[in-house]
């Protein structure tokens, strides 16, 4: 017998966007099925005014405390108040910076937000970003050749989102739909410098994300063959005989998610260089 889901509230205080907070955070909370994370992002704080509304906030809503806090006299502070109020409080940066002291023999510079300088890999980033949103879904497909990936397969198999996901990591990233009896275009065929994956799932799969889809859509629209399994099965043996044609490897995403995903097109991609 399934435990009914529990709730609890999860602060996330950084001094920068919080980005590595929420992830970790979430890792965490998914470990836990009957227990669903409130999450409160508190971005930015580098002031003890700002600790100090935070902890108001806090003091409404009790629960587990992370935080990502270079300033070690702001980080005591946040300790103490926690402290103060029997809550638990993890700083999840300082075993990790611990283990580079300890291994590199120097301190971290303890530089805020020193993560998203604007370096060269940042707009290397901004760069592939730009490259994906333009090649979406099958658009300007005569330049293939400037992609570092091209991502293949019928509609609703993440290829978009895995795009994106891709070219945050600055991985210049298109994607092309495959449709039933039209071949794709030549000058995906013709590409040199590309890795092509497939993205194929099952037909039940493919068929509860459209079904959702189309409830989700607010105009008037018809689903036909659309969410039909059979008709779906049909798209995928179309899709494998085009990547089996002309050797390009497929990721089955019925059950990955769109970070599992794009860990193993990046794992290929190690491959075939």
């Amino acid at each position: 017998m399934n435990k009914p889901q529990s709730f609890f509230h999860l602060h996330l205080i950084s001094d920068a966007t919080g980005e590595t907070l929420l992830a970790a955070g979430r890792a965490a909370s998914a470990q836990y099925k009957d227990a669903r994370a409130i999450e409160h992002i508190y971005p930015l704080i580098r002031t003890e005014k700002q600790v100090t509304k935070v902890f108001e906030d806090i003091e409404e809503e009790p629960g587990i405390i992370l935080y990502t806090v270079v300033d070690q006299k702001l980080a005591r502070g946040i300790d103490e108040r926690c402290a103060v109020m029997g809550l638990p409080c993890v700083s999840v940066l300082e075993p990790v910076l611990t283990v580079f002291q300890s291994y590199l023999g120097t301190p971290a510079g303890r530089r805020v937000g020193a993560q998203h300088v604007l370096d060269a890999e940042y707009f290397r980033r901004i760069d592939a970003l730009n490259f994906t949103m333009e090649h979406d879904d099958g658009q300007l497909p005569a330049n293939m050749d400037d992609a570092d990936i091209v991502l293949v397969g019928i509609s609703r198999t993440s290829k978009t989102p895995t795009s994106i996901y891709l070219a945050n990591r600055g991985i210049k990233t298109a994607n092309i739909p495959i449709v039933l009896g039209v071949p794709v275009p030549e000058s995906l065929v013709n590409a040199t410098k590309p890795l092509i994956v497939g993205l194929i799932a099952t037909a039940e799969r493919i068929s509860q994300v459209r079904q959702n889809r189309i409830l989700g859509n607010t105009s008037a629209y018809e689903p036909t063959d659309y969410v039909d399994r059979a008709a779906i099965a049909e798209e995928l043996a179309y899709a494998r005989q085009i990547c089996t044609r002309h050797g390009w490897p497929m990721i089955d995403v019925s059950r990955r998610s769109i970070e599992e995903t794009a860990a193993a097109i990046v794992a290929l991609r190690g491959k075939t260089r």
